[in-house]
């Protein structure tokens, strides 16, 4: 099982670091779960549900609540899922700007 480290609160840019850097991320908060999955970091919910569903259909989000062997049972578990189409492919920006140069 990997290491667990508590910490005092960062700045968000030290955050979205320890994200991207993370194996697998356990959190209450429903924007890190979508934060998450932009990082390509599998997730563990520690509540009951979500406003992301499509995360626990996707595969990258466990939902385990508060019991101690529900969270570990769903980190040991925690792998990438696949993509969520409804987010998009990555090319927002660049269709914006297209659209922009018109």
């Amino acid at each position: 099982m990997p290491n667990l480290e508590c910490m005092e609160p960062v700045s968000f840019l030290d955050m979205v670091r320890l994200e991207k850097e993370a194996k697998v991320i356990l959190t209450d908060s429903g924007g890190i779960q979508k934060e998450a999955y932009f990082h390509g970091v599998p997730c563990v919910t520690l509540r009951d549900e979500t406003e992301w569903s499509e995360t626990v259909a996707a595969g990258w989000n466990r939902i385990a609540g508060a019991n101690a062997d529900g969270i570990v049972s769903a980190v040991k578990c925690s792998v990438p899922g696949r993509k969520i189409s409804e987010y998009g492919q990555g090319q927002a920006a660049e269709v914006i700007v297209g659209l922009l140069a018109e």
